[in-house]
């Protein structure tokens, strides 16, 4: 029973409650970790808050994945919580990899008595000083009248301006104290934004006249189109100039796949025509993007000819890697509304001879289409079926499935980090935003199964889809049985090549064939989901494929699918390190069905 402070009718309660009340007056509805000595207070008041769920994680690691997961999968800052000492060091890894994606995170952590803070106390550790580097902001907080203030302060740092993680460090003693609690009065003071473009701003006017000087202009989406919410705004943008738009492995979904002005990924593993645009360009709108480089290449031969106009939230980016012509800080939806009226249409760049027509393709559209060739066929999603099951077999039959079924839409795809990671963002067309959640930056083994439980805790009406490696699968297989304990209905493909597949591509083309430590031993995964609870399926020829994706789909249960794929196959083209970004390496002969190296 919360008692009241007769003083000013504010309750008083512990800091335990205090931090519930606070994270419920936030709107949390879904919390993800694991408990221990330093923060037992806080899961004891945890029965005054049935509105909160709790989901107990295997591993504190799969806790800041799976808020990960809940933050991209719904937009709304996902949290975790731990204990002090390894607990807390054991969220690192994941507040690295939010941080690198700017993915808003609360993670809540319990630290010994303030009393006994610098005394190397029983699992004490200075997570404050750890986390750092890899925070956006964080907190150490020894009072329990502190914990309300420095949460609601925390929610707002990781959501205003580029989103991302923050971490609050509360003392053992503050969450023991009483205090009088008041929500409202614990409101932090107003972000305060960047100062906001206008029309007559000198820079506003030198990016209209680049715009409409420009003949062969390229967009470039990144994942910030997504964190604004700016989709319809970019898309708008695109149409009323007929400019071509690439996108980076986190923007996908952004702009649909099947939209015509939609060229596909860029970079390391994107598509040949997408980079050879970009490297023809005399143009590049970056779009919340951060021109990281597995998407430029070499630096000093990147879109030689183009200027660059830079649209992104942080000022820090602009300039860091590549020089910015012209840069417009702010949100991106916001800078997109104030431009859209600015620029008038533009005859050059799309050919109409009838007002009531669509726009034609300009020449430059023309030219990156004809560049295309037989590339953009993929035809080895096409082969007869030799024995052989190769991994864009896979992915293509879960796209097409989830497409004949109506659910393209409804569908999230989660991928750990690897071969399948870019032969998913190759072959699965994602035509909805937040339909596509993986590891951008730090690229961290081990994310997908525990993203995707968040993903499906934030979306639990979408069909979600992990797909991972034999190796990086196995690195967080145990959150098995918090699916299960938490009966999500979520589908798991493993993509089971006997390697850490990536490893091995990288020792075939730079390493001479020395496969030192990437060929990796796995344990029968079927019987390892069942286990957990969890039914399963082996396939190894691509007649199974489709039919044992909708038995999982269709079965409203968790269901692992195990598919044995060719094991030396790898992901083309690709872009070696030190290359331009047109100077791509294409498919070696292996396999005469395989499609010749010079339609890449």
């Amino acid at each position: 029973m919360l008692k009241s402070n007769q003083t000013n009718q504010h309750p008083t309660l512990t800091g335990a409650e205090i931090l519930w009340a606070t994270l419920a007056g936030e709107g949390v509805t879904t919390v993800f970790g694991y408990p221990g000595g330093a923060i037992l207070p806080i899961y004891d008041a945890l029965r005054n808050f049935p509105s909160i769920h709790h989901v107990l994680v295997r591993h504190e690691q799969g806790a800041s994945h799976m808020a990960d997961g809940y933050a991209r999968a719904s937009g709304r800052p996902g949290v975790c919580m731990a204990t002090s000492g390894p607990g807390a060091t054991n969220l690192v890894t994941g507040l690295a990899t939010a941080m690198l994606d700017s993915i808003p995170l609360i993670a809540i952590t319990g630290q010994v008595s303030s009393k006994v803070l610098g005394s190397d106390a029983f699992q004490e550790v200075d997570i404050t000083g750890i986390t750092l580097p890899v925070t956006k902001h964080n907190f150490l907080v020894m009072r329990a009248e502190d914990i309300a203030p420095t949460l609601r302060e925390a929610f707002q740092i990781a959501t205003s301006g580029r989103p991302g993680p923050v971490l609050v460090d509360i003392t053992k003693d503050a969450q023991q104290a009483t205090t009088a609690f008041s929500f409202a009065a614990a409101r932090p003071r107003p972000h305060r934004p960047h100062p906001m473009l206008k029309a007559e701003s000198s820079s506003i006017r030198d990016a209209v006249e680049l715009i409409q000087q420009s003949k062969k202009p390229v967009i470039l989406a990144g994942h910030g189109i997504v964190e604004s919410g700016a989709e319809a705004e970019v898309l708008a943008f695109a149409e009323a100039h007929q400019i071509p738009i690439a996108s980076t492995l986190l923007g996908l979904g952004a702009i649909p796949a099947a939209h015509p002005l939609s060229l596909g990924m860029m970079g390391m593993h994107g598509e040949s025509w997408v980079n050879n645009a970009i490297q023809q360009a005399d143009l590049l709108l970056a779009f919340g993007m951060r021109f990281d480089d597995r998407v430029t290449g070499n630096l000093t031969r990147y879109a030689p000819n183009a200027k660059k106009i830079h649209v992104d939230i942080d000022p820090s980016e602009i300039n860091k890697n590549v020089h910015a012509d012209v840069a417009l800080i702010g949100d991106l939806k916001e800078v997109l509304q104030l431009l859209l009226p600015l620029l008038n249409s533009h005859p050059e760049r799309s050919e109409v001879s009838d007002a009531r027509t669509q726009p034609q393709p300009s020449e430059w559209l023309r030219t990156i289409d004809a560049s295309k060739g037989t590339a953009a066929v993929r035809d080895i999603i096409n082969l007869p079926d030799n024995g052989h099951l190769y991994a864009a077999h896979v992915i293509n039959d879960i796209w097409h499935e989830a497409a004949a079924a109506g659910r393209l839409e409804q569908t999230i795809i989660v991928t750990d980090v690897g071969q399948h990671q870019m032969w998913e963002a190759q072959y699965f067309k994602h035509e909805a935003p937040r339909s596509l959640i993986t590891s951008g930056g730090l690229g961290t083994m081990g994310f997908a199964l525990p993203a995707a439980i968040g993903a499906k805790a934030a979306c639990p009406e979408k069909d979600v889809w992990v797909i991972a490696g034999d190796g990086g699968f196995q690195m967080t297989a145990a959150e098995l049985s918090t699916i299960v304990q938490e009966d999500m209905a979520i589908n798991i493909a493993v993509i089971n090549n006997g390697f850490l597949g990536m490893v091995r591509q990288w020792q075939e083309t730079f390493y001479d064939k020395n496969y030192s430590a990437s060929p990796i031993l796995s344990p029968d995964f079927v019987k390892l989901a069942a286990a957990h609870g969890i039914a399963g399926a082996n396939v190894s020829k691509r007649p199974e494929v489709t039919p044992t994706v909708t038995k999982a789909r269709t079965s409203n249960k968790p269901f692992l699918i195990n598919f044995q794929v060719e094991k030396e196959d790898g992901v083309y083209p690709m872009i070696a390190p030190g290359a331009a970004l047109h100077e791509m390496v294409r498919r070696p002969h292996r396999d005469p069905l395989l499609p010749n190296p010079e339609d890449e």
